[in-house]
């Protein structure tokens, strides 16, 4: 994975990702099993007017959810479908992911002197990085 997308997850899900294969064979698995339903990308493509304006309507400082905003002044539905759906599938296998991590680090107990400071067991929690 590229190294920025490990980034944005967080540190725990950065180091597992990084470091174990399987749990990027995993994440990839879930990403491929995600359905999203046509509905659900229409609506996003929608909601998310601004993302999606020309770059004329973008240097002409078109506001995309004003009135004078014209259908010319947006990339069409059509051509910013897949990458939606494809976002979408993204967000929704790393949400299953990060479930599936959490579920399995419930019954992890860490050595003393080397608990995870957000770890509200650890009687230094609250200190900051």
């Amino acid at each position: 994975m590229p190294e920025a997308d490990v980034a944005d997850l967080g540190s725990i899900v950065a180091a597992a990702l990084a470091h174990s294969p399987a749990a990027r064979l995993l994440l990839t698995t879930l990403e491929n099993e995600q359905h999203i339903p046509e509905e659900a990308v229409r609506d996003y493509y929608d909601r998310n007017r601004d993302r999606y304006l020309t770059p004329q309507a973008l240097r002409r400082g078109v506001d995309p959810y004003g009135t004078s905003a014209t259908p010319a002044d947006f990339l069409p539905y059509e051509g910013a479908r897949e990458g939606i759906a494809q976002d979408l599938r993204q967000a929704a296998a790393r949400y299953a992911f990060f479930a599936w991590l959490d579920q399995a680090r419930t019954g992890v107990e860490y050595a003393p002197g080397h608990e995870h400071p957000g770890d509200p067991t650890h009687q230094d929690h609250e200190h900051r990085h």
